[in-house]
């Protein structure tokens, strides 16, 4: 069953998929906490704050802020998506340039992020898992 991206249904069903893994997936290397405000959602009121937080290892996406984030992201929901569901890293690059994506805080906490994500066989089954199930 698919949900859309960021529902409170979605998050639920993607946190399922990454506990199913959660033994075989490699740690994260990267210790990131991160505040995502996503506008222009097609649902709701508009914009849904979400946060990420590597600190436990694993890459944990949850509703709700965090306090003293290491930085926060600011995007539109189609690019949140871009980012996120379909990992399109040109699609991201652009709408960075572009100004769709707006980062306030220690951009080098990102980018240390992106560059020690595990890269293996679990990892893509994970994402495309995730990826089945948003609308």
């Amino acid at each position: 069953m698919s949900h859309p991206f960021l529902s409170e249904a979605w998050i639920n069903a993607a946190r399922d998929i990454r506990h199913k893994y959660a033994d075989s997936v490699p740690t994260i290397e990267a210790l990131v906490r991160i505040n995502v405000i996503t506008t222009k959602v097609p649902f709701g009121e508009g914009n849904i704050n979400a946060y990420i937080n590597t600190s436990e290892g694993s890459l944990d996406m949850e509703l709700g802020q965090l306090e003293s984030p290491d930085l926060t992201i600011t995007t539109d929901y189609d690019t949140a998506r871009q980012l996120f569901v379909d990992q399109d890293p040109t699609a991201s690059m652009q709408a960075f340039m572009g100004g769709r994506i707006k980062v306030e805080g220690d951009i080098t906490r990102l980018m240390m992020l992106q560059t020690t994500m595990p890269q293996t066989d679990i990892t893509f089954e994970v994402a495309a898992a995730i990826k089945a199930i948003t609308a």
